[in-house]
């Protein structure tokens, strides 16, 4: 298992969030909102001690150096994460240095992206969602990826990042920003807790940080949490 700190973001509020659209792979921008989000929960990164820094150097005392902020290619992510090292840069020589990892796109919601979330139980079945207080998530629509098959991908996506941070000191710190669905199951994967446990456990908002640590337990899943004004 990776030795890093793992903290991984979602993106801030996009126009489909806002609007109650399903968005998967879609692929719109930050609203005002999303931005304000992204941006204050940076600022709360700042004051408790976070910097991003590409030089190597030790953190100093006090402080959490992020050595890496890796991004999602979907463009809601990458403005979060542009977003981040742009607060939380210790310097100008780590201007923008925000790495793309595909395997940190959000789930392919199949032939629901684009669609009202009000819509999924009546299209998908009572018997193929899994409802919680917040969202009812469906299970197996055309065309999606199932949860088994994202709690695969995040498998293969911690075992890339041990190969990325091999070099790094073992209290090394990294970002990465990605998406609702698939930080769960990065989660779910990483401390090896049931995916459907998961889904019920907890909310993963907008610009909300978690943290994947092997000193961390897993109850301990909200780092930094911002205002929610959607689901």
């Amino acid at each position: 298992a990776t030795m890093v700190n793992i903290y991984v973001s979602r993106h801030g509020q996009d126009a489909d969030n806002a609007n109650g659209i399903l968005n998967g792979h879609r692929n719109g921008p930050l609203t005002d909102l999303g931005r304000q989000q992204a941006t204050d929960v940076a600022h709360k990164m700042l004051d408790a001690g976070f910097r991003f820094s590409t030089s190597g150097n030790d953190a100093p005392e006090g402080k959490t150096i992020l050595s890496a902020i890796y991004s999602s290619p979907l463009v809601r992510a990458l403005h979060t994460a542009r977003i981040f090292a742009d607060v939380l840069k210790d310097g100008a020589s780590d201007e923008g240095k925000v790495e793309l990892l595909d395997d940190l796109i959000e789930r392919d919601f199949g032939i629901m992206a684009g669609l009202p979330t009000s819509s999924i139980t009546a299209i998908c079945g009572e018997d193929k969602i899994l409802a919680t207080d917040t969202i009812n998530y469906f299970l197996d629509p055309e065309g999606a990826e199932t949860f088994p098959q994202l709690i695969d991908r995040a498998n293969r996506l911690v075992t890339h990042i041990d190969e990325l941070t091999k070099d790094l000191p073992s209290d090394s710190s990294i970002l990465l920003v990605t998406h609702g669905d698939f930080g769960k199951m990065l989660y779910a994967a990483y401390y090896d807790i049931p995916w459907e446990d998961v889904l019920r456990q907890f909310h993963f908002g907008n610009s909300e940080v978690l943290l994947l640590s092997q000193d961390s337990s897993s109850d301990k899943a909200h780092v930094f949490e911002t205002q929610q004004f959607n689901a």
